[in-house]
């Protein structure tokens, strides 16, 4: 009758387990950080309103940065996924650098949107196939 208990009490806890193994999302800390500095500037200029943009391009230029030196997962296509990352940092490198120089709502609009078309591409494009 023990072991019976036992055994009904391990697969209780032990299945769901392996079943949300083989279900786990990819954990990538840095895509998370940048992906809510890039919502939170770039949203807001689908609308007109450049201000966060301006506010937090540097933040944004950081976390691309950040997330390019960071290891890519296992999810990702490595050397798809680095290129785009370079791609990505240097985009939001011209964004910052054009907020430095005050250039116009419109010019911001579009480098904003480059490296959005990027981030897209990262998170979409690069991801290995379901196996």
């Amino acid at each position: 009758m023990k072991k019976l208990f036992f055994s009904l009490l391990i697969a209780v806890f032990a299945l769901p387990g392996l079943t949300f193994a083989q279900d786990k999302k990819i954990v990538w800390p840095e895509l998370k950080s940048f992906h809510e500095v890039m919502a939170a500037t770039f949203h807001p200029t689908e609308e007109g309103n450049l201000a966060p943009l301006k506010q937090k391009a540097r933040e944004l230029f950081k976390a691309a940065e950040l997330w390019q030196e960071s290891a890519i997962p296992e999810g990702f296509k490595p050397e798809e996924t680095l290129a785009n990352l370079k791609q990505l940092t240097i985009k939001c490198s011209a964004v910052k650098k054009a907020v430095e120089a005050k250039m116009s709502d419109a010019d911001l609009t579009k480098l904003i949107g480059e490296a959005h078309d990027v981030f897209h591409k990262i998170v979409r494009e690069c991801r290995k196939e379901a196996e």
